[in-house]
């Protein structure tokens, strides 16, 4: 299905400029925060009711591990109610519009344990940290639209790896933000509904990160965690089956 108007949260973000540097002939509206804050239910009705809005593809949320650790309200408040302010807007938008909105909702490996790694999307959901709780309670909302794709995943920046040494240990599925971008587009024309796994086939953190910062120095699992200052995951990878399945079609 073709979408003329996509709403795009988080435009200014990594994932938000990797999607807008894609070479696509689709419109993004891209409100500054002070236009649409999904914090403030009142400017995401005011903008809804001024926009035709086919599709939301939706990046905002507060990533940083470390922050949402320290400032739980804040986490709580962007990303949970902040999600749900921006279905709710987007219900009734619906009943207004006389359609239903496709709804791409970015959400995280985070989600999972974190310990064993190749999780389903139908697997266990215990998060091990307060971020993934938080993403969770996101979800939560967004499942209530009937054209909805929840999108968990992990991504990076090859641009910006600031870090000097990384694990041969543990593990994710990890992908670049370029990557994801694509994928959310894929999916974003798909007529698929529910959760979907989207990342790369297991790999080390070192691995992962060596191919793009060459400098990069190995180090092990137990060393990251004497400076990590909130829990982390050994293993995070994904089962990624399902969207293995759907890329190619």
């Amino acid at each position: 299905m073709e979408y003329k108007k996509i709403l795009l949260t988080g435009s200014t973000g990594s994932l938000g400029k990797a999607i807008l540097s894609l070479k696509s002939n689709l419109s993004f509206l891209t409100p500054a925060k002070n236009i649409l804050d999904i914090t403030k239910p009142e400017t995401i009705k005011s903008f809804f009711e001024k926009n035709q809005i086919d599709a939301v593809i939706h990046c905002a949320a507060l990533a940083r591990m470390k922050e949402c650790n320290e400032n739980p309200a804040k986490a709580i408040e962007t990303n949970i109610i902040g999600t749900a302010n921006l279905v709710i807007e987007t219900i009734n938008k619906e009943k207004t519009a006389g359609k239903n909105i496709r709804f791409i909702h970015i959400s995280t490996d985070g989600v999972y344990n974190g310990t064993k790694g190749n999780y389903s999307e139908d697997g266990s959901t215990i998060p091990y940290n307060l971020y993934g709780w938080t993403k969770l309670g996101a979800e939560c909302p967004v499942k209530l639209l009937k054209n909805h794709c929840i999108i968990r995943t992990s991504f990076f920046n090859p641009e910006n790896i600031k870090f000097s040494e990384s694990a041969t240990d543990s593990y994710t599925s990890k992908v670049t933000a370029d990557y994801l971008a694509n994928a959310i587009i894929k999916m974003l024309n798909s007529d698929f509904t529910g959760t979907i796994n989207i990342g790369s086939e297991r790999k080390s953190d070192y691995d992962n990160y060596k191919k793009y910062k060459p400098g990069l120095k190995p180090c092990r699992f137990k060393d990251v965690l004497k400076t990590a200052t909130f829990p982390i995951a050994k293993d995070a990878s994904m089962n990624i089956s399902l969207w293995k399945k759907l890329k190619n079609q």
